[in-house]
């Protein structure tokens, strides 16, 4: 039995946060995912801070003379109803823990609809909210996410925040939140389908995302980019456009918080944050070429006037520059920041507070956010070391003793919190086999290992065009979140951990490997020649035994 769990009849009592639930055999529950709820937390919590003021802002733009300290003053108290607060729709609500955890958690919450498909989820999420005792703040909603968004698009019925977490991807429900979501309102969003978004089947990715992935070792900081550009490209269909605040990728999914806005001139820029990307199919190097350009055209009436262009292109040659490879071409992405340093600034604060410290996980959140607020914003994508020492078959350089060289050299370097073995530079791919090629000098590679055609011949037979410094350990080459042991890059949370199937209930530890499941179910069972009945039946005994059980409930619902 997991953690926190209570079994009571034929009901199970899961306590996570503030939240206690009831749930059956048949609902969807993954307790993995309690990381994204407690960081869902505190991003909301943030932002009901930020709404706040910015609300009190526009009162007092509006009633200068008159009393401008109406609510801006008022303390916000979670679980307490507020009616200038947060009006969320948790779109996708299954048990209905996160609304709970939502409505209990979160101060400044005017009210929270909890919306399932699912008629038996539904009767769930009403128990679960008697349960807690917090029928004034959430409403229970059963109706189709998709429609219930398009039932809410007038300016009076928009929500102040959606969270959109599905099973799988979640491109069918964005066209429905961007137009139903509040003028800088808040959307809250994951997608568990990595194997598409990681560059498996970009065929697969094209239909669902409108891009195609690249086989890369930065290909989960991809997969938060072709997420972001499908918001974005949904958003300015109607004149709106998007802020991204914070692009996560954990465990087995990502998850991105960006704010939505209403502005046609904003959207015009929206083609400058796109680019398509280059990849060499031999050495990997990357190379990303914008959509569109924003040049300068000052007035004496507006000095600040840009004009709008498209680039001369392509940026790579027929054939890659360093070790003479072709290129595969990926995108569209994103490629403007992942993350708002502001926002992640009063985030970082809202984690540190004492109410924050009562999360499970808010040691791995910490040190994540930690990690984020150190990357390059302005450098999409990255390079691995390990991968970048193995197309060359050399030996490792330190990590340390790479950032070094790049600082030294007058460049900026960072992790970023997808790897830990991560290189974001804003140095060129250029420069990188530079530094290995004098690494090489002092660690050569054998001889046998040079030949005809393959990206180390090429790559290391040239000179280095300067001597970089390896050897001296740059002050600021180990970052502060290293210095501090804090949880960076956190190892598996649980065995067989993942997103789960629709057809195997997450409540209980009483699962299965997916390669276990299906062993030799193609196979037809037949009695062998020359055996007996009673050896075949030995053998169906001895098979048995050794397969883990499988409980595979008819019943499902949505993820929570």
């Amino acid at each position: 039995m997991a953690e926190g769990e209570i079994k009571t009849g034929s009901l199970k009592t899961i306590r996570e946060g503030s939240a206690e639930i009831l749930v059956a055999e048949h609902v969807f529950y993954n307790p993995v995912q309690e990381f994204n709820r407690d960081l869902s937390i505190c991003v909301l919590a943030t932002f009901s801070r930020i709404y706040q003021r910015e609300k009190s802002a526009e009162r007092q733009r509006k009633n200068a003379s008159d009393d401008a300290t109406n609510g801006a003053d008022t303390k916000l108290e979670a679980g307490m109803k507020h009616e200038n607060g947060l009006r969320i729709l948790e779109a996708l609500s299954a048990t209905g823990l996160r609304s709970i955890r939502y409505a209990k958690e979160i101060p400044g919450v005017k009210e929270i609809i909890a919306n399932d498909l699912s008629k038996s989820a539904v009767e769930s999420i009403e128990q679960n909210v008697k349960h807690n005792q917090i029928e004034h703040l959430i409403t229970p909603s059963y109706n189709d996410a998709m429609t219930l968004m398009y039932m809410s698009t007038k300016p009076e019925q928009r929500f102040t925040a959606i969270d959109l977490d599905p099973y799988g991807h979640p491109t069918r429900f964005l066209d429905g939140a961007v137009q139903s979501i509040e003028d800088g309102g808040l959307l809250l969003i994951t997608a568990t389908d990595m194997a598409v978004l990681a560059g498996n089947t970009p065929e697969a990715c094209y239909v669902k995302y409108g891009s195609v992935p690249l086989k890369t070792k930065a290909c989960h900081e991809m997969a938060l980019r072709i997420l972001l550009r499908c918001i974005e490209t949904t958003a300015t269909r109607y004149g709106r456009y998007m802020k991204p605040l914070l692009s996560i990728s954990a465990d087995f999914y990502i998850r991105v918080f960006v704010r939505i806005y209403t502005g046609q001139y904003a959207c015009k820029k929206s083609s400058s944050k796109q680019s398509m990307v280059f990849q060499c199919t031999g050495c990997e190097a990357l190379t990303l070429q914008p959509l569109g350009i924003l040049k300068p055209n000052p007035t004496d009436a507006n000095p600040q006037q840009i004009k709008f262009g498209i680039p001369t292109g392509p940026f790579v040659g027929s054939r890659c520059e360093h070790c003479n490879h072709q290129h595969h071409m990926g995108g569209p992405i994103w490629s403007a920041p992942l993350h708002d340093e502001q926002f992640l600034a009063e985030l970082l604060q809202t984690v540190e507070q004492e109410d924050s410290k009562r999360l499970t996980t808010i040691r791995r959140i910490y040190g994540t956010l930690t990690v984020i607020r150190e990357e390059l914003h302005d450098v999409p994508l990255y390079y691995t070391l390990d991968r970048m020492c193995g197309i060359l078959k050399l030996e490792s350089i330190g990590m340390l003793k790479l950032r070094s060289a790049l600082l030294h050299a007058g460049f900026r370097v960072s992790y970023s919190h997808a790897s830990r073995t991560s290189i974001k530079t804003d140095a060129p791919i250029s420069v990188l086999w530079d530094i290995l090629r004098c690494w090489h000098r002092l660690h050569p590679v054998k001889a046998d290992r040079f030949l005809e055609g393959v990206p180390l011949t090429a790559i290391l037979r040239k000179e280095p065009a300067k001597v970089y410094n390896i050897d001296e350990i740059h002050p600021d080459a180990n970052p502060p979140s290293r210095k501090e042991s804090l949880s960076r890059f956190p190892e598996n949370p649980a065995a067989h951990w993942g997103p789960g199937t629709r057809a195997t209930q997450m409540v209980s530890d009483n699962k299965m490997l997916k390669s276990a499941q299906n062993q030799n179910k193609r196979k037809q069972k037949r009695t062998p020649k020359g055996d007996s009945a009673e050896e075949e039946s030995q053998n169906d005994v001895k098979a048995d035994s050794e397969s883990p059980e499988r409980k595979v409930p008819k019943t499902i619902t949505t993820d929570c």
